[in-house]
């Protein structure tokens, strides 16, 4: 529960310190005080958004501080200790904004996103606030209820994120499978192209050995003359040949006697020479030997590259770039392959998260039947406590018509009220006025917050346009709450407050040249006069003390 609240420096608060108990709390002052200021304030150590603003004029920051005994929660404990945040005493969560509209947040004592101050507060408290009443028009807030109601908020979520999950994979599977037509036909071209490719077996360089070979046979004559030219003048010519001339040199160099020097190195490379020469001569003559200048083989080769030139135009590439498009068609190929086997395993995963939203929203579903009886049946009967004789309530579940998978589950959640006998059920926004509506609301809260794990509960004048006997029971049911952990009560009504275990007096106090609010706990006595204030106005008399007197005292029996 929260044991301690301290605000510097926010708004019109300066400094308070607040020890709080446990039980009903009750929380009064005149308007303007700053009682909702407090609440304000708690709220920023629980993940409130918040600005530059609420830092009190003067000042360079805000900094709140909120403690709380964790002996009865432990789902608070489990999630400090599964972010190494625990300690072993109390928890702690500040929040600090500048006057430049920075701020920080820290659970005991480590920095910390605001996200996870909300995440959490939601362990640690509830607030309800008075214009919480208002969203009891919308449906949403009617399932919500019912959900937090039937304990069945974790498994809503997880319908929620089946149902996500599956339109999800319809949305992609749609997509794939409205792109079939046009892929096949893709597919069916490209299968084409890649068997032209294949049955042409362009093998590796062999354009380029065609080519080369083309060349040749294309230019024979000139190039047999050229060879024969070429041996004739180095080993056949009788006017003198190339080797003939080595062999002479090699003869007049080798008389002299003298292999020094620079003349054994040009013996050396002109006997090199001669080797060379000679084995050049051989290459050519088996050239000459072997070559074939056949017509029927220049032709294949024309035939071969006029194929090969007529499918690199097909395709509007080079003729040395049929290789790697062959690749290229495989590889796309592949790909449609894919998202065939994609389509099928796609068919697949829906089936499965369409069972799986079954199973849960199926259970859901249950639990939303059982808990809507109980629920309607006990807000009923405080609508009837709280000035509505007679006023029925009911719970409707109507079953969703659509095939879709919703994530709100297999059924509609509608709040259906009867403010007076003999008058039909209808849909509450058409129905309650606005003190009906807010009778209803706090009917709704006390229930649900009975079943609520979280053991501090927060009322924000709630009691807003209920007064007279009904304030009483509202005061009643209240402390009922507090006696199960501890609730806080910001109020304007007597009947309320002399219900509380404890009474906290917000005041202002008016310096020379300042203005600042400030919180009293009150003892018995100063608690009678309080209530009397709050029944007759400034002026307290001996009646209106004997009547707060007789209340407080009859709240405690």
């Amino acid at each position: 529960m929260l044991v301690h609240l301290s605000v510097h420096n926010y708004a019109i608060v300066e400094h308070l310190d607040l020890e709080l108990d446990r039980g009903m709390s009750v929380i009064t002052g005149e308007t303007g005080a700053g009682k909702s200021i407090m609440l304000d304030a708690l709220g920023l150590t629980l993940g409130d958004r918040a600005d530059s603003g609420v830092v009190r004029p003067g000042a360079d920051k805000a900094d709140i501080l909120a403690t709380f005994d964790l002996a009865d929660i432990p789902e608070a404990h489990a999630w400090l200790a599964e972010r190494d945040l625990d300690t072993d005493g109390p928890c702690i969560l500040r929040r600090v904004i500048t006057a430049e509209g920075r701020s920080r947040g820290y659970i005991n004592g480590t920095p910390c996103p605001l996200g996870d101050l909300k995440a959490l507060g939601e362990l640690l408290i509830d607030i309800h606030s008075q214009h919480e009443h208002q969203s009891l028009l919308k449906t949403d807030t009617h399932r919500r209820l019912l959900d937090e109601y039937a304990g069945a908020t974790d498994l809503a979520r997880q319908v929620q994120l089946a149902a996500q999950r599956w339109r999800q994979t319809r949305l992609e599977l749609e997509r794939l499978s409205n792109s079939g037509d046009e892929q096949r036909a893709r597919h069916q071209l490209l299968s084409y192209q890649l068997e032209e490719l294949e049955n042409l077996g362009l093998g590796e360089n062999e354009l380029e050995q065609l080519e080369q070979e083309h060349k040749n046979l294309t230019n024979a004559e000139t190039l047999l003359g050229i060879c024969r030219q070429v041996v004739e003048q180095c080993s056949e010519s009788d006017s003198g040949n190339v080797l003939n001339a080595l062999t002479v040199s090699l003869n007049r160099l080798s008389s002299i006697g003298n292999s020094s020097g620079s003349l054994g190195e040009a013996t050396n490379l002109l006997a090199s020479a001669q080797i060379q020469v000679e084995e050049a001569v051989g290459e050519l003559n088996r050239f000459l030997d072997h070559f074939d200048a056949d017509p029927a083989r220049l032709q294949q080769l024309e035939e071969r590259l006029d194929a090969i030139y007529t499918l690199a135009r097909k395709h509007r590439i080079q003729p040395f770039e049929l290789a790697a498009m062959q690749q290229t068609l495989l590889d796309e190929i592949e790909t449609l392959d894919a998202n065939d086997e994609s389509i099928e395993r796609l068919g697949e995963e829906l089936q499965s998260f369409a069972r799986h939203y079954q199973e849960k929203a199926q259970e859901l579903s249950q639990l939303r039947q059982q808990a809507a009886t109980s629920l309607a049946s006990a807000v009923e009967q405080e609508i009837q406590r709280l000035g509505m004789p007679g006023g029925r309530f009911t719970i409707e579940l109507r079953a969703n018509s659509s095939d879709e998978l919703l994530p709100n589950g297999l059924e509609q959640v509608e709040l259906l009220v009867s403010a007076n006998p003999g008058q039909p059920l209808k849909a509450l926004a058409k129905v309650a006025s606005g003190g009906e509506l807010s009778r209803i609301s706090l009917a709704i809260q006390v229930i649900t917050a009975q079943t609520s794990r979280v053991p501090t509960l927060v009322f924000d004048e709630v009691d807003v346009g209920i007064g007279g006997p009904t304030a009483e029971i509202v005061g009643q049911l209240l402390r009922r709450l507090g006696e199960r952990g501890q609730v806080l009560t910001v109020t304007h009504l007597p009947q309320v407050a002399a219900q509380g275990h404890q009474h906290l007096f917000v005041h202002k106090v008016r310096g020379s040249d300042a203005t600042h609010t400030a919180v009293s706990k009150l003892g018995k006595n100063e608690r009678v006069e309080e209530v009397a204030r709050m029944l007759g106005g400034i002026d307290l008399t001996k009646e209106s003390l004997a009547h707060a007197k007789k209340m407080v005292v009859t709240a405690k029996a």
